[in-house]
């Protein structure tokens, strides 16, 4: 699928007086873009809550990707349910379920915390997963329908860049709420016996899900009560004509194998991008690395200074991140929230590039790039393979942009079913995350665990280079 300029193209047909004035969806896409940006900061939380839950709760690195494997398995086990969901509600009112459904998950984060109870912190994960999963059920076709079906990759992108915003955002803000804190706190909590230390450690995951159920139940509020979304069966698809004769003798989405494809490659993108993410911090403990180049040192201390103040909205007051000490997981929670402000950056960088050249083109290059990073950051040691790592967050953002529009391509009236087993297919993170847990457990190490995500940028580039033709 071609993503023309937005310049319409002049044309001697004479004017006629009556015809409608185009649509206007200005106001949908920013509470589109506002449900983006908090599916970005809750997901990527996670990246440091689970080397966080690793020490509350003395997990060994196959347990604490369980973290991942709640919170996305809620995608897997959701979708279709989340679907006959907005059937019998409707797109807005299935918006303010969501949203509530994920306030709940968030308040079951205090007796999680008090107990100390991994199960308890898993069932809140899920609990979350599940309301963002009828959102996301929600939101992905809504914004690739929004508009003119040959920029739906550019409003993806767009929505993509909130997303990306929130979770640069979050892991940044998270390091410095559970891996931050004064040197006399840090003194004391290191002073106290085992049990005792962990007890109040467990504390500090409070706030921040505190007040974001605080936030889920205003933004439910506002869908609720002041916001009237337009209903997308009525908004012209410009492809329809074009889908039907494709649709034509098919009985199922399914029937499509560009779309079976598609979902595989949701299912690895999400996979690699996920578990990447989440052993960046592990992986940066495995390296021993006892001294950091100056640029890693500037980073860190300059993006401190830039957010540090954030604690006081926990009750916490500021403190500096030490880099004299070389890589910790403060440092890691930094070097997190880079990896996803890379994908911020591509997806930036991204729209005018996917309205100027083929998306598909644009996805290859990616997809090469990504193997190459992981390949030489595997052969590399130190600094040098965590970077490597961090810069395949540029290589994954325009990635759900560009694989998402093409898999729907043609499905006509299966186009929503489609774009359900899409969603199904988040369900990526829930199993490659443990796969790669598995294997630095019991396989060798993080780094031969980090041949799994390897492994998935090479079907990707299977995928943008054949799996997408429509057949």
């Amino acid at each position: 699928m071609r993503y023309a300029p937005m310049a319409l193209a002049p044309s001697s047909a004479p004017t006629i007086s009556t015809a409608a004035p185009a649509r206007s969806y200005a106001g949908p896409m920013v509470l589109m873009t506002t449900l983006f940006f908090l599916f970005g900061a809750v997901t990527n939380f996670n990246d440091v809550l689970m080397p966080y839950l690793k020490d509350v709760c003395q997990l060994t690195d196959l347990q604490s990707s369980a973290v991942q494997s709640a919170f996305f398995g809620a995608y897997f086990l959701m979708s279709l349910p989340a679907g006959w969901v907005l059937k019998k509600l409707g797109y807005q009112r299935g918006i303010v379920v969501g949203l509530l459904v994920m306030a709940g998950g968030a308040l079951l984060f205090i007796p999680a915390a008090d107990s100390r109870a991994f199960a308890l912190f898993l069932t809140a994960l899920a609990t979350l997963g599940a309301g963002i999963t009828l959102l996301q059920v929600a939101a992905n076709p809504y914004v690739s329908i929004l508009g003119p079906a040959r920029n739906a990759a550019a409003r993806v992108s767009i929505v993509g860049v909130a997303n990306n915003f929130g979770g640069a955002l979050s892991p940044l803000v998270g390091g410095l709420v559970l891996f931050g804190g004064s040197v006399a706190l840090k003194a004391r909590l290191a002073a106290l016996p085992l049990a005792e230390r962990l007890a109040e450690e467990s504390q500090l995951v409070k706030g921040p899900y505190i007040g974001l159920a605080v936030f889920l139940v205003l933004l439910a509020g506002l869908f609720f009560f002041l916001v009237k979304l337009p209903d997308i069966e009525g908004i012209p698809e410009e492809a329809a004509e074009e889908a039907r004769p494709m649709a034509a003798g098919r009985t199922s989405a399914l029937a499509f194998p560009h779309l079976v494809l598609g979902v595989a490659a949701i299912f690895v993108y999400v996979g690699v991008e996920v578990g990447l993410g989440s052993f960046l911090i592990r992986y940066g403990e495995s390296q021993s690395i006892r001294q950091l180049s100056g640029f890693t040192q500037s980073l860190v201390q300059g993006l401190n200074v830039a957010t540090n103040y954030a604690l006081v909205l926990f009750g916490k007051e500021p403190s500096a991140i030490d880099t004299t000490v070389g890589f910790t997981k403060a440092v890691g929670a930094v070097l997190v929230s880079s990896y996803w402000f890379g994908s911020l950056v591509g997806r930036l960088l991204g729209i005018p590039l996917l309205l100027r050249f083929h998306n598909r083109v644009l996805l290859v290059a990616v997809c090469a790039a990504g193997t190459a990073l992981v390949g030489a950051s595997i052969l590399s040691t130190g600094e040098t393979a965590l970077w490597l790592i961090v810069l395949c967050g540029l290589m994954n953002s325009i990635m759900w942009p560009v694989i998402f529009p093409l898999a729907i391509t043609g499905l006509g009236s299966f186009t929503k079913q489609g774009s359900s087993y899409l969603i199904m297919a988040i369900v990526g993170g829930a199993l490659i995350p443990p796969l790669m847990g598995w294997l630095a457990t019991h396989g060798g190490g993080l780094r031969v665990a980090f041949v799994v995500p390897a492994l998935c940028y090479l079907y990707l580039l299977f995928y943008a280079v054949s799996g997408y033709r429509v057949r």
